[in-house]
């Protein structure tokens, strides 16, 4: 265990995109005629925040903690996974500080969005939906996000000792 109290963490994610998929987003369905597919609900946000708060405890990735050859994964709500990090790092005597992902993709505008995300995120995470920030931007329609297939998120946490 470290000797200093806080600890910051980064996560990063990417998932296809493909159309006809659901399209889940910070534990929001978002009506859009593409989804991300991935092994679980392809929630890219939620899933860059798993890796910056196991990454923050060194408490390595999300791929290890469920892996995607596991069945019992097999298009699970990506809630369910944050809760079990949470549950974790409470388990090392971690509580969470802060929260502040940026995700990239072309379409849809998810601006409207982000409050319900920060509220569900926040009660998962145990902490005030001040302390989780989100913002979204394009790639100005370069690279795969910007020809519309895929999405990425990218996060950093904050987390800190209970002493």
């Amino acid at each position: 265990m470290s000797t200093f109290p806080f600890r910051i963490g980064y996560g990063y994610d990417v998932h296809p995109l493909e159309e006809g998929k659901e399209f889940w987003l910070g534990g929001v369905q978002i009506a859009h005629t593409h989804g991300a597919v991935g092994h679980s609900d392809a929630d890219v946000l939620i899933h860059a925040i798993c890796d910056a708060l196991l990454g923050a405890a060194n408490l390595r990735d999300i791929g290890h903690h469920f892996p995607p050859s596991d069945p019992r994964f097999k298009g699970i709500d990506s809630k369910i996974l944050l809760k079990n990090v949470v549950h974790l790092l409470h388990q090392h005597e971690y509580v969470i500080g802060n929260v502040d992902a940026t995700v990239c993709l072309q379409e849809p505008k998810i601006k409207p969005y982000i409050p319900q995300m920060q509220e569900i995120l926040a009660s998962i995470l145990k902490i005030d939906t001040g302390c989780v920030s989100i913002k979204a931007t394009t790639t100005e329609k370069m690279g795969f996000v910007g020809r519309k297939e895929g999405i990425e998120a990218h996060a950093v946490a904050l987390i800190y000792l209970i002493l």
